[in-house]
Parts: structure tokens; sequence; C-alpha cells
């Protein structure tokens, strides 16, 4: 993928910024999104050292599937030596990230901007 070119697959959206992959989420993700969108995902965070940002803001619902999805997410740019960071502007959203604990496993923004920014920093690695 490069940059200036954008990729649809059923919930999300992939482009580029940068070198930072940007996965924007739409609608529901719940477990049939999951299954529709799965591929997609492990295509972006399958490269090392590749920043990614998944960006929640168009996202209206996510059930524990959809949970399971970003941490898989998280685990694999980890794995990789990436950094990820997830942008929720949503307090339903962000309020189900707080209480189920994963606020203090993500790094988390309001803005795409700020996830950008976040996610061009070096990792330590």
């Amino acid at each position: 993928m490069h940059q200036g070119i954008a990729f649809s697959f059923g919930h999300i959206r992939i482009h580029h910024a940068g070198r930072c992959a940007v996965v924007a989420f739409h609608g529901e993700i719940d477990i049939a999104a999951v299954v529709d969108v799965s591929c997609g995902l492990d295509a972006v965070t399958a490269i090392p050292r590749r920043p990614v940002v998944l960006d929640l803001t168009g996202v209206e619902f996510i059930d524990a599937c959809g949970l399971g999805l970003l941490c898989r997410a998280r685990r694999r740019v980890a794995a990789r030596g990436g950094r990820l960071v997830l942008v929720c502007d949503r307090p339903r959203i962000w309020r189900l990230l707080r209480i189920t604990g994963l606020d203090g496993a993500f790094t988390v923004t309001a803005t795409l901007a700020e996830a950008l920014d976040q996610a061009a920093r070096p990792t330590g690695r």
C-alpha cells in the first residue's frame, strides 16, 4: 500500500499519512464486522515497525468481539516493533475502554492529528 491510496474492507477504510497506516472504522464493530475486516487489519499489522492508528470516531457500537479485534491488532503491532494508537472521541466508546481496563492498554487520543503525532514517536527499540 502506498501513500495516497485508500482501501476499503467492509467496516474499515485504510489509508496512509506519511509512514503511518490509518484504519478508520465505521458503524458497528461486532462479531459480523470482525469477520468482515480481520484480513484487512491483519495485512496492515503484518508490516514490521509500522506505526498504526485505529480511528474509532465513526464507530457507533463495539462489542466484546470488537474489543478483541483491537487487542489483537495491538499485540501484532507490538510484536513487530511498531506503535498503535487509538482515536476515540465518543464518550460511550471511551467509557467502554475505561470500564474494561483497556484505556491503560492503549494510547488513546481524541483527534487524528494527536494520534498521528503519538504514532510517529520512536518506540524505543
